[in-house]
């Protein structure tokens, strides 16, 4: 154990240490993935998930219980940095370069409460918020929310149980409440899928699919109930004797 003999401060000490050996290069990169870059990528991720889903759901219900999933995605995180507020103020933990000399602190300026980390709340709720629409890009946000957390940890700025409390906070809040906000958000989502200027956003339709070949027999039907409707008995009567004339033929060409 360390001098500290405390498994917090002695994890922070080893993870920290990384920085102090990792030529210069390598610590400005991990300043800009942990202060931007894996927030970023996990707004791609999102984007790209929506894609998927108004390409390739064979529903439009499919679609819009996906997008209104991924519309969920943000709003979790929004809501979980504001639960956030009054925790740091009831908790009141100070930065750890405050309290812990010989730290290699990447980033300056950081004045504020430390429990919880921000960043690992947003980027957590965000990687949830995905994993309940896919599973495959929910997967690939998760882990890169455990990087996000693990570089704030890695500048200097948070104790690992600042980053464990934030992937809790973005994880609670994102399953918790997902209930009600679908159920807010589906009438919402379908209004917008049922517009014909912008419903293209939640569902494009299944492309050469089930849902094509659906809609192509009910404009077939359609198109055939106002014919007849236009038509009237006298093409069934009309038709009659064609068909008995027709098997007259073939009778006398059996014969």
């Amino acid at each position: 154990m360390a001098v500290w003999d405390n498994p917090d401060v002695d994890l922070l000490y080893e993870i920290n240490g990384l920085a102090k050996e990792a030529p210069t290069w390598a610590d400005h990169t991990m300043e800009y993935v942990g202060e931007y870059g894996i927030v970023f990528g996990l707004v791609l991720l999102g984007l790209w998930a929506w894609w998927r889903i108004t390409r390739r759901r064979e529903t439009r219900d499919e679609a819009v219980a996906g997008f209104a999933g991924l519309m969920w995605a943000p709003l979790a995180a929004a809501v979980a940095l504001l639960v956030n507020i009054p925790i740091r103020g009831f908790v009141e933990r100070p930065r750890p370069f405050f309290d812990h000399h010989g730290l290699e602190v990447l980033i300056a300026g950081k004045s504020d409460y430390s429990f919880v980390s921000d960043h690992s709340t947003l980027a957590m709720a965000l990687a949830v918020g995905i994993f309940m629409v896919n599973r495959k890009f929910g997967l690939i946000g998760i882990v890169l929310a455990v990087a996000a957390g693990f570089s704030r940890v890695y500048m200097g700025v948070h104790y690992p149980t600042d980053v464990i409390g934030g992937l809790a906070l973005g994880t609670a809040v994102s399953l918790l409440l997902a209930p009600a906000a679908m159920w807010l958000l589906t009438p919402v989502v379908r209004a917008v899928a049922g517009s014909p200027r912008v419903g293209a956003l939640v569902w494009a339709g299944a492309k050469g699919g089930a849902g094509d070949a659906g809609a192509g027999a009910e404009a077939a039907a359609s198109a055939d109930g106002r014919r007849g409707g236009q038509d009237g008995p006298g093409v069934d009567a009309a038709a009659e004797p064609g068909t008995r004339r027709g098997r007259g033929r073939d009778r006398d060409l059996a014969a």
